[in-house]
């Protein structure tokens, strides 16, 4: 592999300009080509990302694939779409960042995973919160089994994701690009979090999801239950008043509670007292952009990665599933 590790970014949109301008500021880094249908979203890029005005641009990723030499690629454009740029990607013996959610089918999300498994590559799917401290900290407390095993979770999600995107009419709110509403979307976070920090098994789901006359699926309540017993509630809320997120995950165990809230975590053991964890004593909080180039320098694994993106697909296929037959429904193993 050249010393600069090459990239070329597959979309050009506001959250692929992102990563582009994270990548273009590491060290032994070189952004080496963009493609996106949208002459917008390339002129964008061209003002918004250091250097993107001498890269070559292209309309079709495969165009890029053939004509570019490069080391990797970062793949952030509508989801539907991601399977075929990660599987076209990895036939051209490249390393793979993909935005979430990696696929929108557990069919898709086996094959992505058996071609990267025999390609020997690096591939991580950003999945932010995996390298973020307060979510760490609590993997870690949980996996110690100094708190005991985890009897319920609670998990919530709200933003005003019904009024910017489909009242908008934007790609997310259209099933032929998004494969699915807020729970594919923001939501694939807080089911990938949950998963990942608890290290819990989903194997039944029960849903009720309401569309709000649009085409996806904007209020999610989703109750999980888990291989030996543990209980779950999501709550996806894609209506609200007022701009940005809020979002916050509690999990109670036998012998204590943690609770995330923003950057902080509070902690409870046996006693009452509560135990507010920040800053440094939380640990390190990276990026995914910085993971992945330090995974294919063989510096670190990747921290978020195809298979457990599949766990988060094979949960959200259930969900749809129950909130369609109105029962519950067996998540796929």
């Amino acid at each position: 592999m050249a010393k600069s590790i090459r990239v070329g970014a597959i979309g050009a949109g506001g959250n692929a300009r992102s990563h582009m301008r994270r990548l273009a500021a590491m060290r032994g880094v070189k952004l080496v080509a963009i493609t996106d249908p949208s002459e917008d979203a390339i002129a964008a890029a061209r003002e918004q990302v250091k250097g993107a005005a001498r890269l070559p641009v292209f309309a079709d990723h495969r165009e890029m694939l053939d004509e570019v030499e490069m080391d990797a690629v970062i793949i952030s454009t509508p989801h539907t779409l991601h399977y075929r740029q990660i599987m076209d990607s990895l036939g051209h013996d490249l390393h793979v960042l993909c935005e979430k959610p990696m696929v929108c089918t557990t069919k898709h999300a086996r094959a992505v995973i058996k071609a990267w498994k025999k390609s020997g590559l690096t591939m991580g799917v950003a999945y932010q919160r995996h390298t973020m401290a307060q979510f760490r900290y609590c993997r870690e407390r949980i996996a110690s089994g100094e708190l005991g095993d985890v009897v319920f979770i609670n998990s919530l999600q709200s933003q005003a994701w019904y009024q910017s995107q489909v009242t908008r009419g934007t790609w997310r709110s259209q099933m032929k690009w998004s494969g699915g509403g807020q729970l594919n979307d923001s939501g694939s976070h807080l089911v990938d979090i949950v998963l990942w920090v608890s290290g819990l098994q989903p194997a039944e789901v029960f849903a009720y999801q309401d569309r709000m006359g649009s085409e996806v699926d904007i209020l999610s309540a989703i109750d999980v239950k888990f291989d030996g017993g543990a209980l779950c509630t999501f709550s996806v809320v894609g209506y609200q008043s007022w701009p940005g997120m809020f979002e916050e995950t509690t999990i109670w165990l036998e012998k204590g509670q943690l609770a995330i809230r923003g950057s902080e975590v509070w902690e409870w053991g046996e006693e009452a007292e509560r135990t507010v964890v920040t800053g440094e004593a939380l640990g390190r909080t990276w990026t995914p952009d910085e993971n992945f180039i330090a995974a294919i320098r063989g510096k670190e694994e990747i921290q978020s990665s195809p298979e457990d993106a599949l766990k988060v697909i094979q949960l959200s296929e259930a969900a749809w599933a129950s909130a369609e037959s109105g029962k519950p429904e067996s998540v796929a193993r």
